[in-house]
């Protein structure tokens, strides 16, 4: 059995088993538009959310509904684990009755006690640390608009969640990822080691620095994320002002490559990390990108549940 916590802990034939295997059963959902096929039927996803969500949500209770199972929504005022219930008690209980589970919370530290003591493969939806769904479906599109070979990836913004993920997508997979923030917000340091250490094997080429223009220099993927995400809504302000210059916009895309593709994991907030023109530009490529959450997923449900 596998759980599904972080990209750290996945080689690089297995994440790309994952991406084939959901761009299969999109193209199965595609053709066979009334259902596709039923991979996981009659079986229960529970989803547990500490943080809310629009795409998590609905692309796991979709998913799950056409891989013809059930999806079970839990906020933590629903369940006792918001009440004081040990996690490991709540893992236990839930794991015996459902199929999967999806966690979307703060602490890392939270998910992977919740896996421990699971009988039943756990997925993380977001934390604090990753947010490794995310880059499945980022990868997907990549694949799909053709731009994965050779890819030269600028991440401009702040050292999340987001950020740690490409870390681990780059180091696994191969390719150069240029991550650009501001003094103070820079990545963990500990996730950078990790990264540096994978990297020798599969040949990325990683560069943390400050600034922005020289990480998008000749890039063919240009991407960010909001300044202040959620839980740290008392800082926007203090954020807005630090990361002043470091708006995507046309004139910093100009110094991308030819061509080159933007991404925005969503939600995204016009003319603060991205320009309104540039995103209604890229529109296209974005919502496709958010799609993916949806397919991504149903690809990494149905492998997690092979590896039993």
């Amino acid at each position: 059995m596998r759980h599904f916590l972080t990209l750290k802990d996945y080689t690089k034939e297995e994440i790309l088993e994952i991406i084939d295997l959901g761009l299969k059963i999109k193209k199965e959902l595609k053709e066979n538009k009334s259902s596709g096929i039923k991979h996981l039927s009659t079986q229960t996803l529970a989803m547990i959310f500490e943080k809310s969500s629009t795409r998590t949500r609905v692309s796991f209770e979709t998913g799950m509904t056409q891989l013809g199972g059930h999806a079970l929504f839990l906020s933590n005022r629903d369940i006792h684990l918001g009440r004081g219930e040990p996690i490991k008690d709540t893992a236990k209980v839930i794991s015996s009755m459902c199929d999967m589970v999806m966690i979307r919370t703060f602490g890392h530290d939270m998910i992977e006690e919740f896996a421990k003591n699971s009988k039943v493969p756990v997925i993380n939806g977001l934390t604090d640390s990753y947010h490794p769904v995310q880059l499945l479906a980022d990868y997907m599109t990549m694949v799909e608009y053709g731009v994965e070979k050779d890819a030269i990836v600028a991440y401009i913004g702040d050292g999340n969640n987001m950020t740690h993920s490409w870390l681990m997508l780059a180091s696994k997979l191969g390719f150069d990822l240029r991550i650009a923030t501001p003094k103070g917000y820079e990545v963990d340091d500990s996730v950078l080691k990790d990264a540096m250490l994978f990297a020798r094997e599969s040949g990325a080429k990683i560069t943390v620095m400050n600034d922005p223009k020289e990480a998008v220099q000749g890039a063919t993927i240009v991407t960010t994320d909001t300044w202040a995400s959620m839980g740290q809504e008392d800082e926007k302000e203090q954020r807005v002002k630090d990361f002043n210059g470091y708006m995507v916009d046309e004139l910093m895309m100009c110094l991308a490559a030819k061509d080159a593709k933007f991404l925005h994991c969503l939600p995204a907030y016009r003319n603060q990390e991205v320009s309104e023109r540039l995103f209604d530009t890229h529109s296209d490529i974005i919502f496709d990108e958010a799609q993916n959450r949806l397919h991504a997923q149903k690809g990494l449900m149905v492998w997690l549940d092979k590896q039993r």
